[in-house]
């Protein structure tokens, strides 16, 4: 049995924040149609290099970026600019229990494929619109990039490094951070409707904005500026409530260090062999080292570096201080760990033998993820989706082909 399997999903999204909604509940189990255009699909097939490569080594269509967001899909290519694009639509959103869609605010309303529209034909239909700025406020016709969301919504105010070292100055996040918690809380979202339509038979309009998101996620940031009247700054690799708490360079590498305690830092001196730091007035509680960070800093700085990174690890871990090398992504993934949480897979590919992933890390001891589909090929199930759910026959595929509608 599948949590979500008794679900089906209308998938009008692409890019990445509504994709990675729709494949979370994919991987839960549940009937994702992707509509695409016919002939190019989800923007996000043309975003490579890299390319998923076949047999021989050779690149092929499928971009690793689109093969990241839409595993467990079917994919059906409809124009929905077109009367009969409309009415397949239509007919696909009868038998669909969910509509996720990442148009502009008002797009979909000229093609009656918005919500009004939907509900008049299935009224429990649960219905997610995922924007930039969401359906109100000044900024909602406005394009939302994640790019952009990280800078308005305040998230590069306080990544980077400090204005006044070397490096200093806004950073963007290396993943896009608006765009994949956006997709989370809107797939937790749905969930919540579909709970809610289970207790009442009422469907609902949900209404997602990756603004919203992106200052919702700053979390405690948002508090030390709400509780002390003063915008957070940038830290670089600093925390800015806890002390010791960063990246320290070590003799071969680096280390992050982070002692989250009182405790912890008094076994990290014991280890770094400097157990009067620990006894220093300065330094024996947090809120101290966070008034005396630089002074303390300064003689870490120092400790750290005369040993290797693994001597660090080894004897930090052994007595109980938290702490991890800095891994690229090539050997985060060779780590053992990986192949214990069973975090990577492979799935059959039609055009390269098989795709490797990375895994769903939700673990559910009875309805645990399933992957039985890759990402879709380019109009890969337009026949057979539109058999099943929208009664085309073959004679009547074939002249929406010829018209470019599928």
């Amino acid at each position: 049995m599948k949590s979500l399997g008794h679900l089906r999903v209308l998938d009008l999204t692409r890019v990445l924040a509504g994709p990675w909604c729709t494949q979370l509940l994919a991987d839960l189990g549940a009937d994702v149609i992707k509509i695409e255009r016919p002939g190019s699909g989800d923007d996000t097939r043309a975003w490579g290099p890299p390319y998923l490569k076949d047999a021989a080594g050779a690149d092929t269509s499928e971009a690793a970026y689109y093969l990241s967001a839409n595993r467990g899909k079917r994919s059906v290519t409809i124009d929905i600019s077109t009367v009969d694009g409309q009415s397949l639509l239509h007919k696909l959103a009868e038998q669909c229990d969910i509509v996720v869609e990442n148009f502009m605010v008002g797009q979909l309303a000229k093609y009656k494929l918005d919500y009004a529209s939907l509900k008049a034909i299935s009224p429990g239909l649960i219905y997610c619109s995922i924007t930039g700025f969401g359906q109100s406020g000044p900024h909602r016709m406005r394009a939302g990039y994640d790019f952009i969301m990280q800078g308005i919504g305040g998230f590069m105010s306080i990544t980077g490094e400090r204005d006044d070292r070397p490096g200093g100055g806004p950073q963007k996040a290396g993943v896009a951070v608006s765009d994949l918690m956006t997709g989370m809380y809107s797939a937790v979202a749905i969930l919540a409707a579909v709970t809610h339509r289970e207790r009442t038979g009422e469907g609902q309009y949900i209404d997602m904005a990756l603004y919203d998101v992106m200052l919702a996620m700053l979390a405690n940031m948002n508090m030390n500026y709400l509780t002390s009247g003063r915008a957070p700054g940038r830290a670089g690799n600093a925390h800015p409530n806890i002390v010791p708490y960063q990246v320290f360079a070590a003799a071969d590498g680096h280390v992050v260090v982070a002692v989250g305690n009182d405790s912890q830092f008094v076994k990290f001196c014991e280890v770094a062999g400097t157990p009067d730091l620990a006894a220093d007035a300065r330094y024996r509680r947090n809120a101290d080292r966070v008034r005396n960070r630089e002074i303390l800093i300064g003689e870490l700085e120092t400790i750290l570096r005369a040993k290797p990174v693994a001597f660090w690890t080894e004897h930090l871990d052994a007595a109980g201080v938290p702490c991890g090398a800095i891994n690229d992504i090539a050997h985060a993934l060779a780590d053992p760990q990986v192949t214990a949480r069973g975090l990577r897979i492979d799935l059959a590919h039609a055009l390269a033998g098989h795709v490797p992933m990375v895994a769903n890390p939700i673990k559910l001891s009875a309805t645990p993820p399933s992957y039985e589909l890759p990402p879709p090929l380019l109009g890969e199930h337009t026949a057979s989706v539109l058999r099943e759910y929208a009664g085309v026959d073959t004679d009547q595929l074939q002249s929406l082909k010829s018209r470019g509608i599928v």
